[in-house]
């Protein structure tokens, strides 16, 4: 049986949140793209409302690369990991993955953020898995549609074992690890019996880390 060391990725092993960053990213190429700012805004003051959930906030958010060349979006990704993503990793978050990789575990990185852009992280060579949030490309262009739910909660458990049912993986859960700077993980923090908090501001039953 595979043991598994689980880390989100937003403010768990980096230090900002990567899909504003990739949005600042994409107006520093561009600075035309500040036209699609009020959206970003006026999506987010409706989530705030509870009038959009999170699926349509990121649908709406992401307009300012929509009708994007897949090959093109692949090659931006690739500048925005290189200038930005690997410049706001934890240090102590890459040690932890060195570390239990040495042990025998797999690390699995499991995230609500676009796939996308994730994909880059498995330039992080300790990375086995990345799991994120799905969009659609129609015509070899992006089309900023959402592929299934947004890999959040639950939804990061369900596709957790989607992965494992499909490859043949059988994991000892008990002996496993899992990290995250929030609670909205418990689903994934209550599956394993190492979880913890990452930089976490409240008290609490699960042990809180320190990372910088």
């Amino acid at each position: 049986m595979e043991k598994l060391a689980i880390f989100d990725v937003d403010f768990t092993i980096t230090r900002k949140e990567t899909l504003m960053q990739f949005f600042k990213f994409m107006i520093h190429k561009d600075k035309k793209n500040i036209k699609f700012l009020p959206r970003a805004i006026f999506s987010g003051a409706l989530y705030g409302l509870k009038i959009y959930d999170e699926k349509k906030v990121k649908q709406s958010f992401l307009k300012f690369i929509d009708g994007i060349e897949e090959k093109d979006l692949e090659n931006t990704v690739k500048e925005f990991y290189e200038k930005v993503l690997e410049k706001i990793l934890y240090n102590d978050a890459i040690d932890m993955m060195k570390k239990l990789k040495k042990e025998g575990y797999k690390i699995y990185l499991i995230s609500a953020s676009p796939e996308f852009y994730l994909k880059e992280f498995y330039k992080i060579k300790e990375v086995d898995k990345v799991i994120g949030t799905k969009f659609k490309f129609s015509s070899g262009k992006f089309t900023r549609t959402m592929d299934g739910l947004n890999c959040k909660g639950e939804q990061k458990v369900i596709r957790l074992k989607e992965v494992l049912n499909k490859e043949n993986i059988e994991v000892d859960f008990k002996n496993s690890y899992m990290f995250s700077d929030s609670l909205s993980d418990k689903p994934l923090l209550d599956l394993v019996g190492k979880p913890y908090l990452i930089n976490f501001k409240k008290k609490n039953d699960i042990e809180i880390l320190k990372w910088k």
